[in-house]
C-alpha cells in the first residue's frame, strides 16, 4: 500500500509458503500461510531526494492553483467582516487612530516635530503589523485548515499562499493611512518610493517562509502560538518602530544588528523618500538565503506528517 503524499512508509507483506493438509483420498491439500520466522517490513519512502522532489512539486502545484488560493483569501476577509458595513476597513480605521494618537504623543516625548515623526511612525507600524501578522497567525496555518487537509487532497502550499495573499490585501488597505498622512503634510517620496515594492516582496518571502516553519511546528506542538505571541510583544519594543536608532547614540549599533529593523527599513525608507542602504539589502538577502535553506529542509523532511499532526 503506497501512502503517497500523506504517509511516510510503504508496507510490504511477509513471504508466503505452502503447508500440506491431508485430504480424504490420501492426497495433500496445500494452503498458503505466513512463515512464523518472517516479519513485515516497513520501507521508508519519504526521505532523501524523493522528499525534496515532492516538496518542490507541492510548491509548483500550489502556484498553478493561484485562482483557488486568491479566491480563498478573499473569502477569509469577507467571512471575517461578513456583517460589518465597512468590512476590512475597520482595521484601517483602528490603525489610523492608533498612528495619530501615538504619533502626537511620542513626538512630544521625544521633543521632535509631528511632521517628521508621524510619517516615520506610520510607515514603521504598517510594515510591523504586516510582518507580525505572519508570526501571530502562523500557528494556525495548517491547524486552521484541518477540515480541508483531511477531506481534500490539495498541495500544502495552497494554504501558505492563501495566508500570504490575505495579509497582502490587508496591508494594501492600511496603506490608505500612509497616503493620507503624506498628503496632509505635503510630503511625497518621489521615484525612490518605488523601491518599497522590492522591499515588501523580500519581506513577504521571508515571513511566508517563517509562517510555514511556525505552522508546522505548531501543528505538532500546540503551545507554540502562545510562545510566539509573547516573543512578538518583546520584539516590538526592541525594534526601532516607535523610536529612532539615533536615540541610542553610541549604542545605535544594537538597532542595526536587529534583522527586523533591516527588513522594515527596506520598505520604510523608500516611503519616506530615502533609498535603503546597501547594508540593509545585503543583510536581508543573507537572511533570506538562510531562511530558505532552513525552511525548505524542514518542509521537505516533515511535509508528509502534516496531515497526521493536524
Amino acid at each position: 500500500m503506497n501512502v503517497g503524499s500523506f504517509g511516510a512508509f510503504e508496507y510490504q507483506p511477509a513471504e508466503i509458503s505452502q503447508i500440506g493438509i491431508p485430504d480424504n483420498q490420501g492426497g495433500v491439500l496445500t494452503a498458503p500461510t505466513q512463515q512464523s520466522t518472517s516479519r513485515p517490513r516497513a520501507q521508508v519512502i519519504g526521505g532523501g531526494q524523493n522528499s525534496l522532489r515532492q516538496a518542490i512539486t507541492d510548491v509548483v502545484s500550489g502556484l498553478r492553483l493561484w485562482q483557488l488560493w486568491t479566491m480563498l483569501g478573499w473569502h477569509d476577509i469577507l467571512q471575517r467582516y461578513r456583517r460589518a458595513p465597512r468590512g476590512a476597513f475597520w482595521l484601517t480605521i483602528s490603525m489610523a487612530v492608533m498612528v495619530v494618537s501615538l504619533g502626537v504623543l511620542y513626538a512630544e516625548l521625544f521633543r521632535t516635530s509631528v511632521r517628521d515623526f508621524l510619517p516615520f511612525l506610520c510607515a514603521g507600524l504598517l510594515v510591523w503589523t504586516f510582518m507580525s501578522s505572519f508570526l501571530l497567525e502562523g500557528g494556525v496555518l495548517f491547524t486552521g485548515s484541518e477540515s480541508y487537509i483531511k477531506q481534500v487532497k490539495l498541495p500544502y502550499s495552497v494554504y501558505v499562499f492563501r495566508s500570504a495573499w490575505t495579509k497582502l490585501i490587508i496591508f494594501a488597505h492600511n496603506l490608505v493611512i500612509y497616503f493620507g498622512i503624506v498628503l496632509y503634510f505635503g510630503i511625497w517620496p518621489g521615484p525612490v518610493g518605488l523601491l518599497a515594492i522590492p522591499g515588501i516582496l523580500l519581506v513577504t518571502i521571508n515571513f511566508t517562509l517563517l509562517c510555514v516553519l511556525i505552522g508546522m511546528i505548531s501543528a505538532r506542538f500546540r503551545d507554540i502560538p502562545q510562545l510566539i505571541a509573547s516573543v512578538v510583544q518583546i520584539l516590538f519594543f526592541i525594534t526601532p518602530i516607535m523610536w529612532k536608532p539615533e536615540l541610542l547614540q553610541q549604542r545605535a549599533y544594537f538597532a542595526y544588528l536587529n534583522p527586523l529593523y533591516q527588513m522594515i527599513e527596506l520598505v520604510r525608507a523608500p516611503l519616506l523618500g530615502m533609498a535603503p542602504t546597501l547594508q540593509a539589502y545585503l543583510a536581508v538577502l543573507g537572511i533570506t538565503l538562510v531562511n530558505f535553506i532552513v525552511v525548505a529542509t524542514f518542509f521537505a523532511r516533515f511535509r508528509s506528517r502534516i496531515a497526521y499532526w493536524v
